[in-house]
């Protein structure tokens, strides 16, 4: 069998790495998400005013601390996609984030600290390959700041509670705000209603 495949073009070296592919593939797949932090609990930087929603859809306005560390602590928590695009500004692939497709209902939290970002009940199919809203789950909860990298004017979004990067909004958005809060899937975590 192995002279046939090597015949066909797979070097037979090929065969040595095969049993640690696996291994890697099997510790990938059964890789268990961290636990979301609580977005009341506060952080170690300035205060800010975020807005809490129960499961049930209450709201509550409360006064947290931001979040604050270093690249090392979040590399610490953080997968490396997630730190590629919460911390250091990154960007994933059109049609590859877990969350571009998701139809379900529920709430979409910040990945870094916890804090509900955006609802299902205001995601729509923009049609670009990453989840698209029309508006934010409270506006307290992310900041708009100006991007001009990569020789743009873009408005990039952020969690107000870390500053976690979680992409961008366009004036291109549906009714009723004629918003698209264009973000990555990296950035979120999707908790489904209960």
């Amino acid at each position: 069998m192995f002279s046939t495949l090597a015949s066909h073009g797979v070097p037979r070296r090929a065969f040595l790495f095969m049993p640690f592919a696996f291994a890697g593939l099997v510790a990938f797949s059964q890789r268990k998400e961290r636990t979301l932090p609580d977005a009341r609990k506060n952080g170690n930087g300035p205060t800010v005013r975020i807005v809490v929603l129960s499961d049930n859809g209450e709201r509550e306005t409360v006064e947290v601390n931001k979040i604050v560390k270093s690249d090392a602590e979040w590399q610490q928590e953080l997968s490396p996609e997630e730190f590629a695009v919460t911390r250091k500004k990154g960007t994933e692939r059109a049609f590859s984030g877990r969350y571009w497709n998701n139809h379900a209902a529920g709430t979409y939290k910040c990945v870094c600290c916890g804090t509900v970002l955006f609802r299902s009940d205001e995601k729509f199919d923009s049609g670009t390959g990453w989840p698209s809203f029309w508006a934010p789950a409270a506006e307290e909860n992310v900041k708009n700041e100006s991007d001009t990298s990569l020789f743009m004017r873009r408005v990039e979004v952020m969690c107000n509670k870390c500053d976690a990067h979680l992409g961008h909004v366009f004036e291109d958005g549906p009714e009723p705000s004629g918003l698209r809060y264009c973000m990555n899937s990296a950035s979120l975590r999707f908790v489904p209603k209960s």
